[in-house]
């Protein structure tokens, strides 16, 4: 964990899976207060691109830009460059892309005042092993997990994109302190699990170790977004 204590409300950070502006604004006023913090992934950023980023962080809210930027490293150190300027409190890069890639990243953006976390996103929560051998990877994914989050340490990124299942792999062979593990895949136990292979509730998550729980339909879907968060909230207290 981080050393700075986090209370359970900014743990929770809400995708803007959506795909439109007001869509995204009209969450994000039901659910002000309440949340730490909200994705804008591809699809809404390419509806609608950095004015809306900037506008949600004007409006007093944190913004993680999850773009997953995978490119040689001149042009990630530019991607890098950009969403820092728009005032992201955290962006990822793939891990995949090689130390080099990530260190771009990191040089990039370790000169400003005001520094984003960056992270590594290690294996995405909707592959498992049978993925990983689909694409000619000979490892289980959480042995590929741990290879990422240490070359991501190891390169200076702030902490990893990882599944609930691999947490506690990674605060025991990578980094128990002060790197950051963000976990998508956070299922409460009333929900369904979706296109999502490597899942756990939010409680168990955060007692694994998780810093971030990344939430979407589970608390965007429905009528009462506010009410569904509130519900999570009661969970994870339990």
């Amino acid at each position: 964990m981080t050393n700075t204590p986090i209370n359970a409300r900014d743990r929770i950070v809400v995708a803007l899976d959506v795909p439109d502006r007001d869509s995204a604004l009209a969450l994000v006023e039901k659910l002000s207060g309440l949340v730490g913090m909200f994705k804008i992934g591809k699809q809404l950023f390419t509806a609608a691109g950095p004015a809306l980023v900037s506008e949600i962080i004007g409006a007093g809210e944190k913004v993680f830009l999850d773009l997953k930027y995978h490119d040689i490293p001149n042009t990630v150190a530019g991607a890098a460059q950009s969403a820092a300027a728009l005032g992201v409190s955290i962006f990822n890069i793939h891990a995949l892309g090689g130390s080099e890639m990530m260190r771009a990243a990191v040089q990039a953006t370790q000169n400003l005042q005001v520094r984003p976390a960056v992270l590594g996103v290690t294996v995405l929560t909707s592959m498992n092993d049978a993925s990983l051998a689909e694409v000619g990877i000979p490892h289980k994914a959480d042995e590929m997990v741990v290879r990422l989050a240490t070359l991501a340490r190891d390169a200076g990124l702030n902490g990893v994109v990882a599944s609930a299942k691999e947490i506690r792999l990674i605060r025991e062979k990578v980094a128990s302190e002060n790197f950051i593990i963000l976990t998508p895949g956070i299922r409460p136990s009333w929900s369904a699990s979706g296109d999502q292979k490597r899942i756990a509730t939010p409680a168990e998550a955060l007692r694994d170790g998780a810093d971030y729980i990344v939430i979407g339909r589970a608390i965007t879907d429905g009528k009462d977004p506010r009410a569904n968060a509130e519900r999570i909230l009661e969970e994870i207290d339990k």
